[in-house]
């Protein structure tokens, strides 16, 4: 199974009833096909009153093991179902690398 394949299993866990995990290594000065840059893009109603660091640290709970393994960096955007709802189904624009030889 792959990395990114793993962590969608794994945030099942939180009842998404929204979710999407982006491989955006592409993006970053790694070997073709890596799987080390994540960014999700969460609903939940497990993160209500939250704030959201401690929406991060349910996320990096249950992602532990690909923090400690393959995953370099996770973009997160955490949401509950009210939130997104205000903000139209939107989510912002990761940034382009700017590091490494890109």
């Amino acid at each position: 199974m792959s990395v990114q394949a793993d962590i969608e299993a794994k945030l099942q866990a939180l009842e998404p009833t929204f979710l999407t995990v982006e491989n955006e290594s592409h993006r970053h000065s790694v070997p073709a096909n890596s799987e080390t840059h994540f960014k999700v893009t969460m609903v939940s109603e497990h993160f209500q009153g939250l704030m959201p660091v401690k929406r991060h640290q349910r996320l990096y709970a249950v992602l532990s093991e690909e923090l400690a393994g393959p995953v370099h960096a996770l973009a997160l955007h955490l949401y509950t179902p009210v939130e997104w709802e205000a903000r139209g189904g939107a989510r912002p624009d990761s940034p382009d690398c700017r590091g490494g030889s890109k």
